[in-house]
């Protein structure tokens, strides 16, 4: 809902990740020119009827996991582990940059090289071509290094599935909620550039230590764990749940 319009009381459930409620709290609030305060509503903690999920809701769950990993296995399962996916997205007005951190990622990857078995890496349609050519140009002679060129059937599924830990850009919410519900290590790289509810959604995430910063110095073997993301069963029960208190049901 981004930054709500009208009165949530209005509405008999509202779900919404925490990051897009925070203009709404009162660090939020002193943040917002006094003049456009008026037009963001409310100003108070949510009531009850509002579900705040940890990150963006997806389709990523155990389920879609599974068959991802059937429908990849014979291209994915091969692969000399550990096997890490690096996901990169697009600057945004909130989570800047461009060939300055492509060029800090390579040599960061350059580091880490040495402890992965093989390195599959995903641009997304937000990812600025200057970007994408430094870090092709940099890796096609590396033989354990894959770039993923956008074509034939997008494998980011697939890379959920098999993946042994995660390299994002903290700049998508989307590819950083889907990582942290596998419970694989997830590395972020530029979270300090993020500003506004970009940055509180990062602190939310290493606060549940679901995420770590990726320094360049990382041994990719070394796994560690947290309690995986489940926001959107989370969510899916909170709707079932106001749908039974008012004596409907629906099929599960």
């Amino acid at each position: 809902i981004q930054h709500p319009r009208s009165r949530l009381n209005r509405f008999d459930l509202v779900i919404t990740p925490q990051h897009d409620y925070y203009p709404l709290t009162p660090h939020g609030q002193r943040q917002i020119p006094w003049f456009l305060q008026r037009w963001i509503t409310p100003r108070r903690p949510p009531a009850r009827h509002v579900v705040l999920t940890v990150g963006a809701l997806h389709l990523a769950d155990s389920a879609a996991l599974r068959s991802a990993a059937s429908v990849w296995h014979d291209e994915l399962a091969p692969l000399a582990r550990p096997f890490l996916v690096v996901n990169i997205g697009g600057p945004t007005s909130s989570c800047q940059y461009g060939a300055d951190l492509a060029k800090q990622l390579i040599a960061m990857l350059l580091n880490v090289l040495w402890s992965c078995g093989s390195v599959r890496i995903s641009f997304s349609r937000r990812t600025p071509e200057k970007v994408s050519k430094i870090l092709l140009k940099e890796f096609s002679s590396y033989p354990k290094v894959y770039i993923w060129d956008g074509e034939g059937p997008n494998p980011h599924m697939g890379h959920l599935a098999w993946a042994d830990a995660f390299v994002i850009t903290a700049d998508s919410v989307s590819m950083l909620s889907e990582a942290c519900t596998t419970g694989k290590p997830v590395y972020v790289i530029g979270a300090e550039r993020c500003t506004w509810k970009f940055a509180d959604f990062q602190k939310c995430l290493r606060e549940r230590g679901a995420v770590r910063p990726f320094t360049g110095k990382e041994d990719i073997s070394e796994s560690w764990s947290y309690t995986p993301l489940n926001d959107t069963a989370e969510a899916a029960s909170q709707v079932m749940k106001a749908l039974a208190a008012r004596g409907w049901t629906i099929d599960a």
